[in-house]
């Protein structure tokens, strides 16, 4: 696959960034909008837990801001040491009250820049937790009560970037 002079600058500049990040914070945050389809929900994951021995970590459904903070927090926790396992709640972080942490099984469809960065191709992806946030606290998307909304928040491999 042959890219154009643009395109190869402009991913020239995103590497030296997200590199400079990652000397810096020793991971990156990115996050992705909602997408054009109805149902296709914004989404943040992180890139450089994985170097470090650990799945890298992705959240659904929540605005840049909340994405941001919310990986940041967990992230912190991961570099301190912290091994998350899925099945493990975590009780609070990043401002959220309970976070189901979930194996994303479909990491290939979603983690791009982090494959890119790794230069896996999506077939060998680097591993990722899905955190499932509870909204109320306590309440997730399979409860009563969950006030998410219908798409707020989609189950791991459920959805694709």
């Amino acid at each position: 696959m042959t890219t154009d002079p643009q395109t190869t600058a402009w991913l020239d500049q995103e590497d030296a960034h997200l590199a400079a990040v990652i000397r810096r914070s020793r991971f990156a945050v990115q996050y992705v909008g909602p997408g054009e389809l109805p149902g296709e929900p914004a989404f943040g994951y992180t890139i450089g837990l994985f170097g470090l021995g650990h799945p890298e970590l992705v959240v659904v459904g929540l605005g840049a801001t909340a994405t941001h903070t919310l990986l940041d927090a967990v992230a912190g926790e991961v570099l301190a040491g912290r091994a998350l396992v899925p099945g493990e709640l975590v009780e609070e972080t990043g401002g959220r009250s309970g976070l189901l942490v979930e194996e994303c099984p479909n990491p290939g469809e979603v983690l791009l820049g982090a494959n890119r960065w790794y230069r896996r191709p999506a077939e060998y992806s680097v591993p990722a937790l899905q955190l499932t946030w509870s909204s109320p606290p306590g309440c997730f998307p399979w409860d009563p009560g969950w006030d998410g909304g219908r798409h707020g928040q989609p189950r791991p491999g459920s959805w694709t970037a």
